[in-house]
């Protein structure tokens, strides 16, 4: 679950399972690094299993307190669910479900091709109350329908779905209607949020040029998977124009996130891995300069996002984890490079007379 830092005065932040508070470590790009500290979550010891098993546990939408504290599960407990994000502040909650389509608990995605994420036709897009009653579906389609945020001025959510037959952007009014494809490019395209003045729209995507690595696509896409092994970071319009690709490093780039002050991007990356399983946070400019490692943890650190005053930091990460594959939730203080000295010019000699 990915969720927005909330702007009430009791906010919100994510999911949870059991909860532990924490004075929050700092975020220092000037050390580039996040000083270690406990999670704010702590995994149950029944989630998990076995490759092509089906899960002990569902994955399931949680809200809680940004100190840990009363956690609430608020989808159904049937099916799977990801990509929560608070509408309206914190007033109702947006998250994809299988609960409708596909109530029972899903296997594990077939590996023996490799990594790959199921992309599960049944998934729908629903709102609710943050008690979790209420529960209003937004999609209706055929097809994967998932990975929904929304605008910070609350008049757009943008998402991905299978509905044309590739996986694409498009983008829906809060009550579900007036939907526009955003993107075009054969390939994966999602994992989008907004700018904070609601402006661009930053996402993860796979466009596959060559033919080979097309049909490879397009293949597991018909078993509904992906392989997430290569993506790159692009910005757009928030209408679908101006597309620009941010990265181009041929790793897995992935949960990208805006910066308050809207020129620079903090997303997870195993570029510094060759491809491997230790993701770290990176920061980056919109226009593709400036990269900067935040995160030197040996583990999984991902899924960032800023709190509206770019004060604080949300992420994930398998740091103090129970056993391995356990994400728990961290926060932390963002304290940004202090700017050095301004040396003032020396002023110009008056006429006549010598320098020095």
């Amino acid at each position: 679950m990915r969720s927005k830092p909330a702007r009430s005065a009791n906010p919100k932040i994510g999911p949870a399972n059991t909860t532990k508070a924490i004075d929050s470590p700092t975020v220092s790009p000037v050390a580039n690094t996040i000083s270690d500290g406990p999670p704010l979550t702590r995994p149950s010891a029944n989630g998990g299993a076995d490759s092509g098993s089906p899960q002990k546990t569902p994955a399931q939408i949680f809200v809680m307190d940004t100190d840990g504290s009363d956690v609430q599960r608020i989808s159904t407990g049937k099916g799977a669910t990801t990509c929560a994000y608070f509408l309206g502040g914190d007033e109702r909650v947006l998250f994809a479900s299988t609960h409708e389509g596909m109530p029972d608990c899903p296997k594990r995605p077939d590996y023996s091709q490799g990594y790959v994420w199921p992309i599960h036709a049944s998934y729908e897009i629903y709102s609710s109350l943050p008690d979790g009653s209420d529960l209003k579906p937004l999609t209706r389609t055929d097809g994967y329908d998932a990975e929904a945020t929304v605008s910070p001025d609350g008049k757009s959510i943008v998402f991905t779905s299978e509905r044309d037959g590739d996986l694409e952007l498009y983008r829906m009014d809060p009550d579900g209607g007036n939907v526009k494809r955003l993107t075009n490019s054969p390939g994966y395209d999602g994992g989008a949020f907004y700018s904070y003045d609601s402006k661009k729209i930053i996402y993860r995507g796979y466009h596959p040029t060559d033919v080979k690595e097309l049909k490879e696509f397009k293949r597991l896409l018909s078993q509904h998977l992906v392989r997430p092994s290569i993506m790159e970071i692009f910005v757009m319009d928030a209408d679908g124009k101006n597309i620009k690709q941010v990265t181009d490093n041929g790793a897995a780039n992935f949960c990208p996130f805006f910066h308050p002050d809207g020129k620079r991007i903090i997303f997870a990356s195993n570029l510094h891995d060759g491809g491997g399983h230790n993701f770290d946070l990176f920061m980056i400019g919109l226009d593709g300069e400036g990269l900067e490692r935040i995160t030197f943890n040996d583990s999984f650190d991902a899924f960032p996002m800023f709190s509206p005053d770019g004060k604080s930091l949300v992420f994930g990460s398998n740091r103090h984890n129970a056993k391995r594959g356990d994400t728990n939730i961290f926060i932390a203080d963002w304290v940004e490079k202090p700017e050095g000295p301004k040396h003032p010019k020396k002023a110009p000699a008056e006429p006549g007379k010598k320098k020095g």
